[in-house]
């Protein structure tokens, strides 16, 4: 298992005093060790409450200290929230802050070190419902086509390997960091097994089925790739034998973007989101859906209802004869 990577404070941040920082070193650390956090999480939570130092420290005119940060009180936190806004920053980042800065005055509170009652008195910032937009079924299913790119100038393993990964995220409806984190001992041969153990959120596993058109994909670029693929070491690999990045996938998507004249919205997420919706609209049960996507909360996986009804009344308004 791969060791944890900690966030740490930076380095000059000149605003905060020295017992400050040692805690937030020793919050980041706690995170990443036994909460399990993603280092990208950590990156994120550690850049928000250095921001909040920073304004406290200008805001206060002082150096921030453990003791002074403990007597923090409610309408500093509202002045960083309206400076943040000021600055033209979404609801969801600013609720993200907000989450990180309660998750350091707990750990505070646990530790003896104070209680920054403050923050629970800040009301968290609404976030309008967006609904996911899923491709057509006939599209989700082009995407996948390696032939579409057959005109650019790719080794042929390349577009094999971004074909076998794009039609992972829409067969299994698999995050984009759950296909590209499964090694190449989790995927089973075609005719071997059908189902898939993946790594997600908070480093929770979950069992997936995986389509016997996928699997062949995913042995088609395997027979292709040019470098030794090691049980242990990850399935998917970039240009020179290493981890697989995103961005590569993004840009794939982006180029078959224009080939079947799809909107922007058509990213790699959007096919995780088809998995769903498709399944829905075909009589899939909610409760099903939320463990094929690994969503702890039910309330999370019922978007798609939206996605579907939304579909509905697009057919009730155009069909219908006195719609």
């Amino acid at each position: 298992m791969a060791k944890p990577v900690a966030a740490v404070p930076h380095p000059g941040l000149t605003c905060a005093a020295a017992d400050l920082l040692a805690e937030v070193t020793r919050w980041l650390t706690h995170l990443g060790a036994e909460r399990r956090l993603s280092p990208k999480t950590l990156e994120a939570y550690d850049r928000d409450l250095r921001q909040f130092l920073i304004f406290l420290g200008v805001h206060w005119g002082r150096t921030v200290t453990l003791k002074r940060f403990a007597a923090l009180e409610a309408t500093d936190v509202r002045a960083f929230m309206a400076a943040r806004r000021g600055d033209a920053i979404a609801s969801r980042s600013l609720m993200r802050a907000l989450a990180g800065l309660r998750s350091f005055a707990r750990f505070l509170e646990r530790e003896g070190k104070g209680k920054v009652g403050a923050l629970a008195a800040i009301w968290a910032p609404k976030i309008g419902k967006s609904l996911p937009k899923p491709l057509q079924m006939e599209a989700a299913r082009r995407i996948v086509d390696a032939d579409l790119r057959a005109g650019e100038d790719r080794p042929t393993w390349v577009l094999a390997r971004d074909a076998a990964v794009l039609a992972l995220l829409y067969g299994s409806g698999l995050r984009i960091s759950e296909a590209l984190g499964l090694k190449r001992r989790d995927v089973p041969q075609p005719g071997a097994g059908d189902v898939l153990v993946v790594t997600g959120k908070g480093n929770k596993t979950r069992m997936v089925p995986v389509l016997a058109a996928v699997l062949t994909l995913i042995a088609d670029y395997v027979a292709l790739c040019p470098y030794p693929l090691a049980p242990e070491g990850p399935i998917f690999v970039g240009a020179r034998g290493g981890p697989l990045s995103p961005r590569i996938i993004q840009l794939a998507m982006a180029g078959l973007r224009g080939a079947l004249g799809l909107p922007d919205s058509a990213t790699p997420h959007a096919l995780r989101h088809s998995f769903a919706t498709h399944l829905l609209t075909r009589g899939g049960d909610l409760r099903a859906i939320q463990e094929l996507l690994g969503h702890a909360s039910l309330s999370t996986t019922q978007i798609y209802t939206g996605v579907d009804a939304e579909r509905l009344m697009e057919v009730y308004k155009t069909a219908h004869p006195r719609a």
